[in-house]
């Protein structure tokens, strides 16, 4: 891979994107682009499906400003912030055909709530330097180097809003009404690729990265520290570029997924838009990071494709480790379908690190499709009981059926939330055509217990073909929502996004 330089991969993938991300860090990167291979013709010689690009994952084409949204029931008075949610909006596909939708152009959806109102919606794309030029706009400044409409997170990090992308691109940072401020570099001490999945340490007021880069023999571990500035980041030699699209934290380690999904330079030289191909020969592996400095300790495991974090802890000589899985092998850069490819449904699973013993042991916790886990975020890296995630039938249709294994019918829509102590599960199950995104807890002011607050997600309404915020109680999770905030338009399916509380 050292005979690839940085400019070549980046131009290989751009030029095969029919020029939407001309120098993007994710030219390179898991998100930057399209096929590991030619899409097969269809049978018959009709058109190719395109599921990520239809329903539920269509792009919407314009940005849209609401005020005073109806609501149906009751928004809790101390709901004051901003629920965001961010996720690929494509603007101006040229060929469908050169179309991945994890390259969409990033656009967050926000809602403001303040005293019991739903004050307004706005949805707005990110302001990268591709998305400008698209809008006839101009891009403030200088663009940095691996530029991209970040389509992956929003997090809030000390009063700022942080638009998040892997594999090469700074954050981008959003005031308050979703406008594009800046590329956010954390005080000029981050320099090149950042993540789109970071674990903030509430107690320790740090922010954890895990960052990849196609040309790098290393992953790098990076902490913004309490002073908002990233420390000199740690590098973990591992072989052939993986892709490491998330990661885990506990009070002693950083938890590493080594996934067997791993840089082609070939196929990016050749112009393939997601020049990241299942690797057999590459063994996955755990590595724990002492968050006190020290070298990674690996464990050898069989391969799935880790896809999302729950969360992680340490338990006496153990690390537990929670999280979203798919069967081996996955296919990031899908097989012709503008999407991913899956091999089967999703599950929640854990991990269990002996470390005394030198095993890992792996139990499946729900075997029911699911995606997008999330916690009481104060608890990342500690010991949680509770866990929320969605089920959205439409997604698993659309991984799956490229490889014709199509889901059992009766997983459609819902969210489900576990209890991690019992062993058990409630859902909250809305109708067929209402398709679910990702779950946020967020605590009730002045709660003491864990599940003490309401559960957000934004939720199709098939009968108005517009999308519902929807707040549910989480101590009350199958019973009537609280609120049905309504939006004028439609919100995609997408990625992830957070509660954003005012000061």
């Amino acid at each position: 891979m050292g005979s690839h330089s940085r400019r070549r991969i980046l131009r290989g993938a751009a030029v095969a994107a029919a020029g939407s991300v001309v120098g993007s860090g994710l030219g390179p990167g898991f998100f930057s682009a399209a096929a590991q291979a030619t899409p097969a013709a269809p049978k018959g010689g009709s058109a190719p499906a395109t599921p990520f690009l239809e329903g539920a994952f269509a792009p919407v084409t314009e940005e849209l400003t609401a005020f005073d949204l109806d609501v149906v029931g009751r928004i809790p008075a101390d709901l004051d912030g901003r629920y965001l949610r961010n996720g690929p909006n494509a603007l101006g596909i040229e060929d469908v055909r050169a179309h991945h939708w994890m390259i969409g152009d990033g656009m967050v959806h926000g809602v403001r709530l303040r005293g019991g109102r739903a004050e307004w919606y706005r949805n707005r794309w990110v302001r990268s330097s591709q998305v400008t030029a698209k809008l006839g706009e101009t891009y403030p400044g200088q663009a940095p180097p691996d530029d991209f409409p970040c389509n992956t997170h929003v997090i809030p990090y000390h009063g700022r809003i942080l638009a998040l992308q892997e594999g090469g691109p700074l954050p981008y940072e959003l005031d308050g009404e979703l406008n594009t401020l800046r590329p956010y570099d954390f005080r000029a001490t981050q320099k090149g690729a950042f993540a789109a999945h970071t674990k903030y340490d509430a107690v320790a007021d740090e922010l954890h990265a895990i960052a990849y880069y196609p040309t790098w023999d290393h992953v790098r571990h990076i902490v913004v520290d309490r002073t908002g500035r990233a420390r000199p980041a740690t590098r973990i030699p591992v072989a052939d570029a993986p892709m490491m699209h998330d990661f885990a934290l506990t009070e002693k380690y950083v938890v590493i997924v080594d996934v067997p999904i791993t840089f082609d330079g070939a196929a990016a030289e050749a112009g393939a838009i997601v020049p990241y191909v299942w690797n057999d020969r590459h063994p996955m592996r755990l590595g724990l990071l002492p968050r006190t400095g020290g070298t990674t300790r690996w464990f050898e495991i069989d391969p799935v494709y880790y896809s999302h974090t729950l969360n992680a802890y340490d338990q006496g000589d153990t690390v537990v480790l929670e999280y979203i899985g798919f069967p081996a092998p996955f296919y990031a850069a899908g097989r012709g379908a503008g999407g991913p490819s899956a091999t089967g449904s999703p599950t929640l699973d854990r991990w269990t690190v002996d470390l005394g013993a030198a095993r890992v042991r792996s139990t499946r916790l729900d075997d029911r499709p699911q995606e997008f886990p999330r916690i009481n975020e104060s608890l990342v890296s500690r010991r949680h009981r509770y866990a929320y995630t969605a089920c959205a039938a439409e997604m698993w249709r659309a991984y799956e059926t490229v490889d014709g294994v199509c889901p059992d019918e009766k997983f459609t829509n819902y969210l489900v939330k576990h209890d991690m102590l019992r062993g058990s599960r409630q859902l909250h199950r809305f109708p067929r055509g209402a398709v679910v995104g990702e779950p946020v807890f967020v605590p009730r002011r002045g709660a003491r217990d864990e599940d003490d607050g309401y559960v957000l997600s934004y939720v199709n309404d098939p009968d108005r073909g517009a999308t519902d915020l929807v707040i549910l109680s989480a101590q009350d999770f199958g019973g009537r929502p609280r609120a049905r905030v309504r939006l004028p338009g439609r919100v995609p399916l997408g990625f992830h996004g957070s509660w954003v509380p005012d000061a």
